[in-house]
């Protein structure tokens, strides 16, 4: 990858140093050199340090300049700005792509050819499949997260003939020493507006710093100790604010003494302390100036806000990963019955239309409705999914459609948005909606026929542009027999029907999915045995049985699988017959008398698998799934031999 060592070039302002805001501008050989005349300019407003750096050594060269406090804030681009954010407590601008750069250098690459080719940091921009038809020419466009990834996207432009290459400095290096053309995506403009963010970023720290040093200052020359004490802090030291003066804080309260902290110059950060009969999150952080420790300070968070802010981010986090993060080219299978149901769901993807998918629990039901929303023209959308059965009837109304503050005890202030508001331009998914009760289903039907909803407590009504994938496992129809189901809600439901198959009947499924399962549960387990080996002398009790929670069972059982396998470091010493303890499922048709009915052995099946291993008894008895001891014996029974070890 191209990489040069890392240099500086210093711009010296025409005034006396210190003056002037100072900025390091820490950029790619490509985009320094094009920045040069915006550099020039900007020399009398401040002192302008420019750094060649990458990937691998950005964040390092930031950090020396921080340490050695040459900088007041940096300007980069792309990789380097989102290290430099991520990485570092200072002030960092970034010099930003616009739609109006990209289609300045789209419109000089159309000079050289019609077919072009963009790689960019971060994420690709959906606009360019508009643009490129108004410019008449082919626009391929890839992103990248790391060095090796630009890379990758680059060679595959290169070996799919693209001679015209648009993209940041990285690409555009690579490009020149492929011998094709580059052209940098940025504009002069979005550096100056760079520098000029920059340059405010610098003003703003450098105020801030100006005001700890002089409350520091002020503080430093008092010939008497001082302690700051804030209100929720008197609360916590009880006297009278007037008692407290003159007093140490180890005098008033041993627990929370700083000696220790200036003693040791050490800093204290998350420490549990029991104080006041709460519980506290304590930071003691010493205070230094010019390298000497001048104070101490001590803060105070009170756990239970923690753990409340714990649970909101939790729930927070929960909702992301409700996201559809599955897509038809992530599900595995190849027998006519899954791949039916494939070829029917992508069929359906296409549509807007609302689609009801059936089947038994664990066949993957939600996989199937991600996937369906991912290839829809909703894709990048809401995707929302809920339980219907996991809720109780009134918290399962307030969550699909809301509630108005003051709509029932314990409702939060200002309201909640439901659901169906959080879907909206999205998908819902209604898992279990068999489980749904009546009364609700009455309120979900019409929403499906207004597209429209009312929180609780509210009287206007919310359009809502949602579309609606629903499951279940439930017969449907003796539920509307029973009057247990909407008659009409289903006939709104069951625009599309998706029938899923069980696992039995798709078996020829089951060794990829039990290989995937277990290959993922081992490499987790930081084990290195080779799944398909590995499984490959279970495989014939793996498609025998029947397999009641479909994939979800097999997901549980190769979990069990992988544990099992984790306590052999080679495949030669796995004991498969003692995994009946670990998987009674499996061998639940098997007596500890009957070797024959015990291992599942054939006449066939074990020549066969003499004969695939050479006459080699103890690899023929390990592909069988059984102890070598289980195979001599069963030979020996049937007086059957066979050369081999």
């Amino acid at each position: 990858m191209p990489s040069d060592r890392p240099s500086s070039h210093f711009f010296p302002a025409p005034v006396r140093s210190g003056e002037l805001p100072r900025l390091c501008f820490l950029s790619y050989r490509q985009i320094r050199g094009f920045a040069m005349p915006v550099v020039a300019e900007y020399t009398g407003r401040a002192e302008i340090e420019v750094v060649d750096g990458t990937f691998g050594d950005a964040l390092a060269i930031a950090r020396d300049r921080l340490e050695r406090g040459l900088v007041d804030a940096f300007v980069s681009a792309g990789s380097n700005a989102s290290i430099l954010r991520a990485g570092l407590q200072a002030p960092v601008a970034t010099i930003q792509l616009s739609g109006f750069d990209l289609l300045q250098a789209l419109i000089k690459a159309r000079r050289m050819s019609s077919r072009v080719g963009v790689v960019m940091y971060g994420q690709t921009i959906p606009e360019l499949d508009e643009v490129k038809d108004l410019l008449n020419i082919e626009v391929v466009q890839h992103a990248y997260q790391t060095p090796d990834d630009a890379r990758q996207r680059f060679e595959q432009l290169r070996r799919e003939g693209f001679e015209v290459i648009v993209g940041s400095s990285l690409v555009v290096e690579l490009a020149e020493q492929a011998g094709l053309h580059g052209l940098l995506a940025y504009s002069l403009g979005s550096v100056c507006k760079g520098f000029e963010d920059a340059l405010e970023l610098a003003r703003v720290a450098r105020l801030e710093a100006g005001r700890y040093e002089q409350l520091n200052g002020v503080l430093h020359n008092l010939q008497e100790a001082v302690l700051a004490v804030n209100p929720p802090m008197q609360q916590l030291l009880g006297p009278p604010h007037a008692r407290l003066i003159g007093l140490s804080l180890e005098a008033i309260e041993p627990e929370l003494s700083l000696q220790p902290t200036l003693d040791s110059g050490q800093v204290e950060r998350a420490v549990v302390q029991r104080f006041a009969q709460r519980d506290w999150v304590v930071n003691r952080t010493p205070i230094r100036e010019h390298g000497e420790i001048v104070g101490a300070a001590l803060t105070l968070y009170d756990a239970r806000t923690i753990q409340e802010a714990d649970t909101s981010l939790r729930i927070q986090q929960g909702r992301r990963q409700s996201a559809a993060r599955h897509r038809f080219a992530n599900l595995i299978g190849q027998s006519p019955a899954f791949v039916r149901a494939v070829q029917t769901a992508r069929r359906f993807a296409r549509t807007d239309l609302t689609v009801l998918i059936a089947g038994e629990s664990g066949v993957g039901k939600e996989l199937f409705a991600q996937s369906i929303h991912n290839e829809s023209v909703r894709a990048g959308r809401p995707f929302v999914a809920v339980n219907c059965a996991a809720f109780p009837e009134a918290l399962l109304e307030s969550e699909l459609f809301g509630y108005e503050e003051g709509a029932f005890t314990g409702s939060r202030r200002g309201g909640k948005r439901g659901l169906f508001e959080a879907a909206h331009t999205g998908t819902l998914f209604l898992d279990e909606i068999g489980d749904m009760p009546l009364q609700l289903q009455t309120r979900l039907l019409r929403v499906l026929q207004e597209r429209e909803i009312t929180r609780l407590g509210a009287t206007a009504a919310i359009p809502v542009d949602v579309r609606v994938i629903a499951a279940t496992h439930q017969p449907l129809n003796d539920m509307i027999a029973e009057r247990r189901f909407r008659q009409d809600l289903f006939y709104r439901l069951n625009t599309l029907r998706l029938p899923l198959p069980p696992l039995r009947e798709r078996r020829e499924d089951i060794a990829p999915l039990a290989e995937a399962q277990v290959g993922r549960c081992l490499q987790r387990l930081g084990t290195r045995l080779d799944p398909v080996r590995a499984l490959a002398p279970l495989l014939p009790r793996l498609r025998a049985y029947d397999w009641p929670g479909n994939i979800r069972e097999l997901e549980n059982l190769g979990e069990r699988i992988a544990v099992f396998l984790m306590q052999f470091d080679r495949l030669e010493n796995v004991r498969y017959d003692e995994l009946r303890h670990d998987l009674p499922e499996l061998f639940a048709d098997a007596t500890a008398s009957e070797v024959a009915d015990d291992t599942g052995l054939s006449a066939a099946r074990v020549a066969a698998a003499l004969q695939a291993q050479g006459g080699n008894r103890q690899a023929a008895a390990r592909q069988l799934g059984v102890s070598r001891s289980t195979l001599w014996r069963w030979m020996r029974e049937r007086g059957a031999d066979a050369p081999g070890t």
